[in-house]
């Protein structure tokens, strides 16, 4: 590798670290691709379902693999590979890729950053919390992790997604490249194997014009949403949890951690 690109690629790291209110997701470069062709997709930091490709990182993954029936590869590649993922199924149906990211950190100088985060994505007891702790308005970190999927058909895109046995993850309820989506395409959110009751989940759309729309939803009581999705639509779902480190001490180490769940997929212009 030059030394012309290792220097770009630690800007891109530090980039990440700093943007963690962005939201980050794997974006392949095609949802549908024939039986035997290669899957490639980037993975994108950013806000408003639009974001800066980054390369391939392997110390920033604490899991990297692409699942099909009852098989399940790593994703191997070299530093600074983009896509950054390139991968070669072996049998068709459907793939689901699978990117746990190592985790980061994130110090708020400011308070108001930190209200605004909370607001967000909707912890509404996380101010309050922050006081009774005694926590400071500044000067505190919190770590996070990403724990994102991504949906693509290979061939005739038959299968279904799973629980892969992240921490925190967005599980598809039906096929969005096979099923009948006419009501919507089901979701479930889980935290540790869990359903996540009452969590708001964020859902971006891009319309093949490239707008996006951005709407906000909510689980039930078994974790479960359905969203209203459309025809030749790009999606990806987001819901985040924020948890107490158990340290109130900032001078320690963090004091909340996040964990960030996604989902990319895509809904067929014609089936």
């Amino acid at each position: 590798m030059s030394r012309v690109l290792i220097p770009a690629i630690i800007g891109l790291v530090l980039a990440c670290g700093t943007a963690k209110a962005h939201e980050f997701w794997i974006a392949p470069e095609a949802y549908q691709v024939p039986k035997a062709a290669p899957i490639t997709a980037h993975l994108r930091n950013g806000q408003e379902f639009v974001g800066a490709a980054l390369p391939y990182l392997p110390n920033s993954y604490a899991r990297f693999e692409v699942t099909q029936g009852d098989m399940t590869r790593a994703v191997e590649g070299r530093l600074g590979d983009s896509p950054a993922l390139t991968f070669a199924p072996e049998i068709e149906g459907l793939a689901i890729i699978v990117l746990e990211t190592t985790d980061s950190s994130l110090t708020y100088d400011e308070f108001e950053k930190f209200s605004a985060f909370t607001k967000h994505k909707d912890f509404q007891g996380a101010l309050p919390e922050h006081a009774q702790r005694g926590l400071p308005e500044t000067g505190f970190k919190e770590t996070y992790a990403r724990m994102v999927k991504a949906l693509v058909a290979v061939g005739d895109g038959a299968g279904e997604d799973r629980e892969v046995g992240l921490r925190t993850e967005i599980v598809a309820g039906a096929n969005p490249y096979t099923d009948d989506l006419s009501a919507g395409l089901p979701l479930r959110v889980l935290f540790e194997g869990a359903p996540r009751a009452d969590a708001q989940l964020e859902l971006f759309a891009k319309a093949p014009d490239g707008t996006v729309t951005i709407t906000l939803h909510r689980t039930d009581a078994e974790g479960r949403v359905t969203v209203p999705v459309a025809p030749g639509h790009e999606y990806f779902a987001d819901a985040v949890v924020l948890l107490d480190t158990g340290n109130d001490d900032p001078a320690a180490g963090p004091v909340w951690h996040s964990l960030w769940a996604g989902l990319s997929f895509a809904v067929p212009a014609e089936r």
